[in-house]
């Protein structure tokens, strides 16, 4: 399996590789991703920073900051989601969806305290995030 993956906006204008292996993929089930997702849950793929390029199309991102905790990136053409920066952790957040070539392995759920659907997969299930990323680590009942 290739270390490299590629991965676009939904209009294809901007464009971005991903390099190395994530840090952490999983699910988030906290409001703020539900509602930036239009969905129950986001699939995120965490990286270093220097991990993840803006390959085309720089010019067309736009960003918006619910918190100092996340700077969630758009592309301003299509509205099409591609990343999140999140600065108090040292990580980049580029959105499973995005990266068609990395195979997906979920290790976690955070923010399951959050969740409005319930998912009996066998992973742990944070009440916010672990512990080394600021969170109580705490785990809650599947």
């Amino acid at each position: 399996m290739s270390d490299n993956h590629k991965g676009t906006c939904f209009c294809g204008a901007v464009a971005l590789e991903v390099s190395g292996q994530p840090e952490a993929m999983g699910y988030c089930h906290c409001e703020s991703c539900r509602a930036w997702s239009a969905g129950p849950v986001n699939a995120f793929t965490l990286w270093k920073p220097d991990a993840v390029t803006i390959t085309r199309g720089a010019e067309h991102i736009g960003a918006y900051n619910k918190t100092p905790n996340s700077e969630r990136q758009y592309c301003t053409k299509c509205g099409g989601h591609i990343r999140s920066l999140h600065p108090s952790m040292g990580l980049t957040d580029v959105y499973a969806a995005i990266l068609p070539s990395l195979k997906f392995r979920p290790m976690v759920h955070v923010f399951y305290a959050e969740s409005v659907l319930s998912i009996k997969d066998g992973l742990p299930k944070m009440k916010d995030v672990p512990a080394e990323m600021g969170g109580s680590g705490d785990t809650l009942p599947e």
